[in-house]
């Protein structure tokens, strides 16, 4: 999929790995090998096979595309009802119905930080700037909402002011929340608060954080970013921790 973090891991690995996109959405610095459709996925895995690939790594951001039937193939007809099954429930619902069709063709995931333990940072706060009181207290609150909200299957952070909720993460996603907050003439203050859903299958599709995520809570005139230890990655995390410190925030990884 989209975004860094295939090119973090691609990297990460004696020998290039290969390669798969899903059409429409290539991940930003790396070369893909293959190209797929979801209207192909049955020949797809078959493919995979063929050339000798027993493990797979999901990175990266896609959105649902549109099915076409008219382009369904043989080989992804029987995989049809299960498909459309997927693209009508909650992103969590849909990728465990990916999963099960991947690994019931003798394919096993590998969770993005199996292969790199270090985008899941040690707990406590990471950065020079210390966590007040009243911003532990707003991350108890708003690992509260997440929760809720994960249950529903509908997003995975929120902002949070004097234990009231700021934004909440729905279907457009964490960049589109802080910058739709930004765009509010609130005084500031508050946190930026992230994590898995409750019960997710953490071999795929567990949340990141980069610099771009500590800038947009800065324009957004949050106090400081949470994440909940051993489930957020952080892509660059040098990096992240000095855009925080530049700004002024704080990063605090919260043991749940």
């Amino acid at each position: 999929g989209q975004g860094r973090l295939p090119a973090v891991l691609a990297n990460s690995f004696d020998e290039p790995p290969l390669v798969a996109s899903l059409e429409g959405f290539a991940p930003d610095g790396l070369s893909v090998d293959m190209t797929f459709r979801i209207e192909h996925l049955g020949s797809f895995l078959t493919e995979l096979g063929g050339k000798g690939i027993s493990e797979v790594c999901f990175a990266g951001a896609v959105r649902r595309p549109p099915l076409d039937p008219s382009v369904i193939d043989a080989a992804t007809m029987p995989l049809v009802p299960r498909i459309m099954q997927a693209l009508q429930v909650g992103d969590d619902a849909a990728l465990r119905v990916v999963l099960e069709i991947f690994e019931e063709a003798g394919i096993s995931i590998r969770a993005a930080h199996d292969v790199l333990p270090e985008l899941l940072p040690d707990a406590g706060v990471i950065t020079t700037t210390p966590l007040s009181p009243t911003a532990e207290r707003d991350s108890v609150r708003a690992a509260e909402i997440v929760a809720v909200l994960g249950a529903a299957d509908v997003g995975q952070a929120c902002a949070v002011k004097a234990g009231q909720a700021l934004a909440l993460e729905g279907s457009y996603g964490t960049d589109w929340m802080l910058g739709s907050l930004a765009q509010r003439p609130d005084s500031g203050g508050g946190v930026f608060y992230k994590a898995p859903k409750p019960g997710q299958d953490r071999r795929i599709d567990l949340p990141t954080i980069g610099p771009e995520t500590v800038r947009a809570a800065a324009a957004a005139k949050l106090d400081g970013v949470v994440i909940e230890a051993s489930g957020v990655m952080v892509l660059d995390l040098e990096g992240t921790v000095k855009a925080a410190d530049d700004l002024r925030m704080f990063i605090w990884v919260r043991q749940p």
